[in-house]
């Protein structure tokens, strides 16, 4: 049996970094109150709320956090990975992938078997066709988008943290300048798919930033936010990007999908800015009581964020079942609700929570070893795990679990998928992925 909230809290070491732990938490609660937020259900189907209401979308300039939660996973996968190459003899890159993905695949593939059982059932019984059901089963795989861009971050932290150990900000740089040359070749030379390639190096650039904090290099975080902000605010004025830092539907171009150089500069002031409080918000996490919390939270933080849209879903749907009447959104009575949905929404996620927390606990191995599957071939069988992961969880999002007897697909980048293969290719994945383990143990040092 794991150890309580409560215990870990009492032994924390005095050199762990709580507020990174913070951060993690306060990122995934603000996605998720914003998906809440945002969701603009009617009976028409379900829409988003910065589109009923555009003034709103400047809100996204503080609320679009998940630069926070991608530069907080490079300080970690940092850590973690030079942790793990003093404990152990011999390779590592197998071990360090199978670590990190265990925590992150075992709840997710608990959901998406969940969700799909339901869509299954909801298509043979003939419910599944609904304008208010074909929009749940689309949009509550969305979210996933993240969990994939995560693997790839897991993937490719062991050779760009060799790359940030050797030329420090010079490697942030070089993935900055790769993806304003992508938005260039987007914009100005039209060529096609280019703009897929910003998933990676956007994203990989927060992550770097992580990298250096981890080292303690992000020495001036005033002038970084000032940067940022700067940058995002004069490329959305005087280039082709739009207001908003999320997706908006039947929007020309996305800061988000694909991600685009505002985005990075928008993750470069988040990130400067929220350096800027680490001193005294660090102070108050020394409170055990608070501490005790953000451990709480961050051991169902993955789970939470799973589950939050079910939960969400749930409401509306106990609210048409209730006979109450779903007022249009952004209205008085649609404002008035609004509290009252949160609560049951954050209720509910709380049950879901208690109900599947167990799938996100810690894998832990026998003492004094670690299944690291360091032997002939494992690293390269979880790297092409990983890859298969990764490209099942982003098909997942896209496709959604909508028409899965119909043979529905979405393109993938430029690629038709399935939400089969899609679930396919995660599930194979996962199980290279552990299979890597399987050659022979390494002994830990010490």
């Amino acid at each position: 049996m794991g150890a309580s909230a409560s215990d870990i809290a009492a032994h924390t070491p005095a050199t762990r970094d709580r507020y990174v732990d913070l951060l993690r938490v306060a990122s995934l609660g603000t996605v998720i109150a914003g998906h809440w937020l945002m969701a603009a259900v009617s009976t028409d189907g379900i829409g988003n709320l910065l589109a009923v209401v555009p003034p709103l979308q400047v809100l996204t300039w503080a609320l679009q956090v998940m630069p926070v939660f991608f530069f907080v996973g490079g300080f970690s996968h940092a850590l973690s990975y030079r942790s793990l190459a003093r404990r152990t003899d011999g390779p590592v890159y197998a071990a360090f992938l199978r670590a990190r993905l265990r925590r992150l695949l075992r709840p997710t593939l608990v959901f998406v078997g969940v969700w799909t059982a339901a869509a299954l059932a909801a298509q043979l019984l003939g419910g599944g066709g609904g304008r208010l059901s074909g929009a749940a089963f689309r949009l509550v795989t969305q979210p996933l988008w993240f969990i994939g861009i995560y693997l790839a971050m897991v993937a490719l932290t062991p050779p760009l943290l060799t790359l940030h150990e050797r030329y420090g900000w010079a490697a942030f740089g070089a993935l900055a300048g790769a993806a304003a040359a992508v938005d260039l070749l987007r914009f100005a030379g039209g060529v096609p798919y280019a703009e897929f390639l910003n998933f990676a190096f956007v994203w990989l650039a927060v992550h770097q930033l992580g990298f250096l904090r981890a080292d303690g290099r992000l020495r001036r975080p005033g002038a970084l936010a000032a940067a940022g902000l700067a940058g995002a605010v004069a490329l959305v004025a005087y280039g082709p990007y739009p207001l908003s830092m999320v997706g908006m539907p039947g929007e020309k171009v996305s800061n988000m999908a694909p991600p685009t150089l505002a985005l990075l500069a928008h993750g470069i002031w988040l990130v400067g800015a929220v350096e800027l409080l680490r001193a005294p918000v660090g102070a108050w996490l020394d409170r055990p009581g608070v501490w005790r919390g953000v451990v709480a939270a961050n051991g169902v933080a993955m789970t939470a964020f799973l589950w939050h849209l079910t939960a969400m879903l749930a409401v509306y749907a106990a609210q048409l079942g209730l006979g109450i009447a779903l007022p249009e959104p952004a209205g008085a009575a649609w404002w008035a609700q609004v509290p009252v949905r949160f609560l049951a929404a954050a209720a509910l996620t709380c049950v879901l929570v208690a109900v599947f927390r167990r799938f996100e606990a810690p894998v832990t191995g026998s003492a004094g070893s670690a299944s690291s599957g360091a032997g002939p071939g494992s690293g390269p069988r979880a790297a092409l795990g990983t890859a298969l992961c990764l490209l099942g969880v982003l098909g997942l999002s896209t496709t959604g679990l909508g028409g899965l007897l119909e043979g529905h697909s979405a393109t993938l980048i430029a690629l038709p998928v399935t939400a089969p293969a899609a679930i396919g290719m995660a599930l194979g994945g996962w199980l290279l992925v552990e299979r890597s383990g399987t050659s022979r143990r390494v002994r830990l040092r010490g």
